[in-house]
């Protein structure tokens, strides 16, 4: 009984967390599209060069703390209080250093727009703090429903605050204000939705807990958000401010599907198992179907796109940013691995082992910075193909543990995937050998795709692969 309740609200959850990630991302994508065609590549590379500073700061803000709160069986009203005042402490600390500090970011980009920009861009800190109980609070219930109508309308709004600033030439300043504005509006609409306040006081007991699960948690994430946001530094340093453009475009298009699906399976599974992690038999069967599912829905995602990339790129954004496409259509291969990471982490961070995961980290970023360093004076088209061989090396040692505890490591997990890995290479080969056949982008990009889902999911039929059935059956059951 208690297995079938879970199942109900593991539906309901993944039903509108996918709802919010691919309706407002599609809100953000269209957006996204209009300001790409009036802005430069070189305005997106100047608001991506403050990013790996926003984003290291970002990090002590709460989600360590969050991930505390949302797996402790016995929540208290002083958990949630000493959270907040910790989380609002820690912003207003890392917003002064930023706005003391913007000048010398500014130096070392030789863009002086950039000092008054990182001020304005770490705002967000000081009112980030606002809706960390909030979430914590919807993500116990399971509740996605709420934040899927706030997000909804938060990319609304500021969508078309960003587009009108920038038809009325306001250039990079756009970029900042829109994405300034959506983060505002989303933490107040938490704030009247939930309708909670801090209630009591500081409580010692209270931080010794969440500081003593996010502690590691957080030097976690810090390591992770340092590597990942590493490559703006980088890019925009070793090569140009536009090329830094066309390599977060081309980041941004690849993100699109495979970092929603990574967030739905990172922010649904974690409640999910975090209620059955006793069980470990229930949890790793209930892993394994989430590993195959994804992945059914990813991967063959992720080769449509690569495969249409030219057409798709030239025809949305035009040929000015021709120069991401190669950059693109590498990212999809690495990328799509993602929701493979997340799940193999969430197993570690439901049991609690946040040393584990330090330790996994701490591996995966060294022998990645060896990979980046070694293809670096290659070009950027290497440096971007190299990412492809950190990202299965970073599978193979995310499941280590997963392995030696429950005995699911990455060859099993490869050999069930391992169906939908060569359906989805077909697949990506059908697309690109047909759409080459027509010198029209449209026709490339409308026969290509009805190809590529014919190929995919006929396969899925004759070969009556298990996620094809489960899939089938949530959207029945929904």
């Amino acid at each position: 009984m208690k297995e079938d309740s879970l199942k109900r609200k593991t539906k309901v959850a993944l039903f509108w967390k996918t709802a919010e990630q691919f309706v407002s991302q599609g809100i953000q994508f269209v957006i996204g599209i209009a300001m790409a065609r009036m802005l430069s590549p070189t305005d997106y590379g100047i608001t991506a060069l403050p990013a790996v500073f926003i984003a290291l700061a970002g990090v002590f803000i709460g989600p360590g703390f969050g991930e505390a709160l949302i797996r402790k069986p016995d929540l208290k009203e002083e958990d949630l209080s000493t959270a907040f005042y910790y989380s609002f402490g820690v912003g207003l600390f890392f917003y002064l250093i930023l706005f003391f500090t913007a000048p010398f970011i500014a130096d070392f980009y030789d863009t002086p727009v950039l000092t008054p920009l990182t001020r304005v861009t770490a705002l967000s800190f000081i009112y980030g703090a606002i809706g960390t109980p909030q979430s914590i609070l919807l993500n116990r219930k399971l509740d996605f429903k709420t934040p899927a109508k706030i997000s909804v309308i938060t990319q609304v709004f500021s969508g078309v605050i960003g587009i009108t600033m920038a038809y009325t030439g306001y250039g990079v300043w756009a970029l900042v204000i829109s994405s300034l504005v959506a983060g505002f509006i989303r933490q107040l609409s938490l704030l009247i939705a939930v309708k909670w306040l801090p209630k009591t006081k500081w409580s010692k007991d209270s931080f010794k807990y969440l500081w003593g699960y996010g502690n590691k948690m957080i030097l976690t994430n810090l390591i992770d958000t340092g590597y990942n946001n590493i490559t703006p530094v980088i890019v925009g340093k070793y090569y140009s401010t536009a090329a830094l453009g066309e390599y977060n475009r081309a980041n941004g298009y690849a993100q699109l599907p495979a970092n929603n699906l990574f967030t739905i399976i990172r922010q649904v599974s974690f409640p999910v198992l975090s209620k059955i992690q006793d069980d470990n038999h229930l949890l790793i069967e209930t892993y394994r179907r989430m590993i195959k599912m994804s992945a059914f829905i990813i991967f063959p995602t992720m080769m449509l796109l690569a495969a249409l990339s030219r057409p798709l790129v030239i025809i949305l954004v035009t040929e000015k940013w021709e120069g991401c496409i190669i950059l693109l259509q590498l990212m999809c291969f690495s990328m799509m691995w993602l929701p493979v990471h997340a799940l193999n982490m969430n197993i570690l961070r439901v049991k609690a082992r946040s040393d584990l995961m330090l330790k996994l980290e701490i591996i995966k970023k060294i022998l990645g910075l060896v990979v980046m360093c070694a293809f670096l004076p290659l070009g950027l088209v290497y440096f971007c193909a190299a990412g492809i061989a950190s990202s299965l090396l970073s599978v193979y040692i995310n499941s280590w543990y997963t392995g030696k505890f429950y005995d699911y490591g990455f060859f099993k997990q490869i050999k069930d995937l391992f169906p939908i890995i060569a359906l989805s290479l077909t697949t990506f080969v059908v697309v690109w050998l047909v759409s080459s056949l027509f010198g029209n982008l449209w026709v490339q990009l409308i026969v290509g795709g009805l190809a590529g889902a014919s190929v995919y999911l006929g396969g899925a039929m004759v070969l009556k692969l298990n996620a094809w059935n489960d899939l089938i059956h949530f959207l029945k059951n929904r």
